[in-house]
């Protein structure tokens, strides 16, 4: 019986001290478990882990990575407690500059972040759409406009100035250039702005007058009032003419009395002193005139066109005499001829 006793008493401190063992191996076990979050795109999870590496909790966990994804340690890193762990996984973006588009990938999500990520660098007038700090939306696009400044410098003519002055003092329809008119010259300096190659916009940012220009001054007649023995009359413009001399003598017409036509004008009217010989595509027949002399005789006087001559062209006027002495004294002369306002 006391052995027995005894037999019984050893088991039961066997089975004490195994559990004994067993609890402190449980807490042990227990004691090795750790409070970990993982952030996965912001996204936080908390576990508790009896991983030894961050490794072995992502596989246990059923977390993928690839060789672009964004962890904040190293994967061979001892689990601790509270450890926080980050994982940005890579997105797709469409990176537009200028007519290049390109799909790209990056775990960040602001602008600024994805463009630093793929070495886009930017100058100081750069920009993007959307703006460096707003977020990029996966699979849209993000736009780099590189802007580029030149200063283009060019020479541009300054019209010159027409003044017209009038002067009642020469004819009406005489015009008398007073000063040449020369065009002045300027430089220009203006700025293009390119954006990805293409010019958006240009603007003059300075110009300098490098020669003045000269005004063209011009006289204008607008006197229109002969003054003669009859008073004043109104014309309407002066020419200077070639004036020279014809009568009905055969030397002169090359016609004698009781030949056709002899002592009529082209115009059927009966040849006499104040009867002209004009060419009528430069003064109509039948436009009344008035002959004025340039070298101090007397005038001619007032008188009608109604008369040709196969030798009166253009600025040429024949003037009929009573007697081929007068039409020879007369020969040739520079006269102004006045077309009369009727």
């Amino acid at each position: 019986m006391e052995n027995f006793s005894v037999k019984k008493a050893n088991h039961f401190k066997i089975l004490t001290v195994l559990t004994i063992v067993a609890s402190l191996s449980l807490g042990a076990y227990m004691c090795s478990a750790k409070e970990v979050t993982i952030s996965i795109d912001d996204k936080k999870k908390e576990v508790t882990s009896y991983a030894n590496t961050v490794e072995e909790l992502l596989k246990k966990e059923e977390i993928p990575l690839d060789k672009e994804t964004y962890i904040n340690v190293p994967l061979d890193t001892k689990l601790e407690n509270n450890m926080n762990i980050i994982i940005k996984t890579p997105k797709s973006y469409i990176l537009a500059i200028g007519d290049e588009k390109n799909e790209v990938r990056s775990v960040h999500i602001k602008v600024k972040d994805i463009l630093k990520d793929l070495n886009v660098e930017l100058d100081e007038k750069d920009y993007t759409y959307p703006d460096l700090n707003a977020k990029a939306v996966p699979k849209g696009e993000i736009q780099v406009f590189k802007v580029k400044e030149t200063v283009e410098e060019i020479q541009k003519a300054i019209p010159h100035e027409n003044i017209v002055k009038k002067s009642d003092k020469i004819d009406t329809g005489v015009v008398n250039v007073l000063q040449e008119g020369k065009d002045g010259l300027k430089n220009i300096k203006i700025k293009k702005v390119f954006e990805n190659g293409k010019l958006v916009s240009e603007d003059i940012i300075e110009e300098k007058t490098i020669k003045e220009p000269i005004p063209k001054i011009t006289e204008k007649g607008t006197k229109n009032i002969l003054t003669s023995s009859r008073g004043k009359t109104r014309y309407k413009r002066a020419i200077t003419m070639v004036a020279t001399a014809y009568d009905n003598s055969y030397e002169s017409c090359g016609k004698r009395p009781g030949d056709k036509y002899f002592g009529l004008t082209a115009s059927g009217t009966k040849a006499r002193v104040g009867a002209v010989a004009v060419d009528p595509r430069v003064i109509p027949l039948g436009t009344k005139l008035y002959v004025e002399s340039l070298d101090g005789t007397k005038d001619y006087g007032f008188c009608v066109a109604e008369d040709t001559g196969g030798a009166i062209k253009n600025n040429r006027i024949d003037l009929f005499f009573n007697s081929n002495k007068e039409a020879n004294n007369f020969g040739i002369r520079k006269v102004k001829v006045y077309i009369l306002d009727n």
